[in-house]
């Protein structure tokens, strides 16, 4: 099979760790030839400060890839070392916004690998933001990069279910494999000419995958149950979700919240629940931290306070009382 599919010069241009996947599934696969691999330049990281390698970058260095870090992709040095390196194609995965001079380089152009069923959610979060929106539904799409952003014809497409408790580390994971093997399954019909780019529809009801920031990353706890939830787990283990804890003298701190359960009918500490229409109220009970939201209760699992590591409900109460008047807000 392998011998019947014409072998591309391929340049390779991500970053995290689900680049990785992709990045291995093409050199594992000895169908084409990686010939650079493209990464972001080493930044200082942790306490101390020392300068660390992306994800991407260690796994070139340990397979001897050739590598570049560019510090600015309009570079002319940077672009004549990619004209010289003569790729077939450019592919892209969890990178930068590429200028033209670069994404127009490639034979076959360039294509990228984006996190979910384009044209919904564009944008830097999609993973995030399909939970956080409480789909059942995500995938992986491959499309030409264009001017715009992730708004290039369409070249394939894969999707997966998503579970009611599924974490974004858990969507993450399984986009970084079906995605890994999408990419390979491009290039594969990339090189046959067995492939037809299909332009993406703008209809109305698209979704955008925003970019995270610290307002959109907080718990509103007047909201229903379900959508705190969710964006609980949509944002978990990292970056996470956070509130304000108020406890004795209106006294506020952050927290940060990385597992909860919505607390359901049949739940037997449900009759011991004061009734609070306060949404936010704190209540411990039975060694369970209870949240009252707009429609019912959400028990917090696993949360950080101030100072504190990460720690179970019950580990975290062993070393901390709540004050009668907590409450989240």
């Amino acid at each position: 099979m392998t011998s019947t599919i014409p072998q591309l010069r391929v340049l390779f241009m991500g970053t995290p760790d689900f680049a990785v996947a992709s990045l291995q599934q093409i050199h594992e696969s000895s169908i084409h030839k990686i010939i650079g691999v493209v990464t972001a330049v080493d930044k200082p990281a942790g306490r101390g400060r020392k300068l660390k390698s992306s994800s991407v970058k260690n796994y070139a260095v340990k397979q001897e890839l050739p590598l570049l870090q560019p510090e600015n992709l309009k570079d002319p040095n940077f672009v004549n070392s990619l004209t010289e390196l003569k790729p077939d194609i450019i592919v892209v995965v969890a990178f930068r916004m590429l200028p033209k001079v670069v994404w127009d380089l490639p034979k076959y152009g360039t294509f990228n690998l984006h996190a979910s069923l384009l044209p919904q959610y564009r944008g830097a979060a999609p993973i995030n933001w399909a939970i956080i929106n409480g789909e059942i539904q995500s995938g992986v799409t491959t499309f030409f990069i264009d001017e715009k952003i992730d708004t290039g014809s369409i070249l394939l497409q894969k999707q997966t279910a998503i579970k009611g408790t599924d974490t974004v580390k858990e969507l993450h994971d399984t986009l970084m494999e079906i995605g890994s093997e999408l990419v390979i399954e491009t290039l594969n019909r990339i090189a046959l000419e067995d492939i037809k780019p299909s332009p993406q529809k703008e209809t109305s009801g698209l979704k955008t995958a925003y970019k995270l920031n610290r307002e959109n990353m907080k718990i509103d706890w007047s909201k229903d149950s379900n959508s705190i939830y969710n964006l609980i787990r949509g944002l978990s283990p990292y970056p996470s979700s956070w509130c304000f804890l108020e406890e004795e003298n209106k006294k506020q701190q952050q927290i940060k919240i990385t597992k909860a359960s919505i607390i359901k009918p049949e739940d037997e500490i449900l009759p011991k629940l004061s009734q609070t229409k306060e949404n936010g109220k704190l209540q411990v009970i039975d060694k369970r931290i209870i949240i009252h939201t707009q429609d019912g209760f959400i028990e917090l699992e696993t949360l950080q306070l101030p100072n504190k590591k990460s720690m179970n409900a019950k580990e975290l109460l062993n070393g901390h009382s709540f004050s009668d008047d907590s409450k989240l807000c």
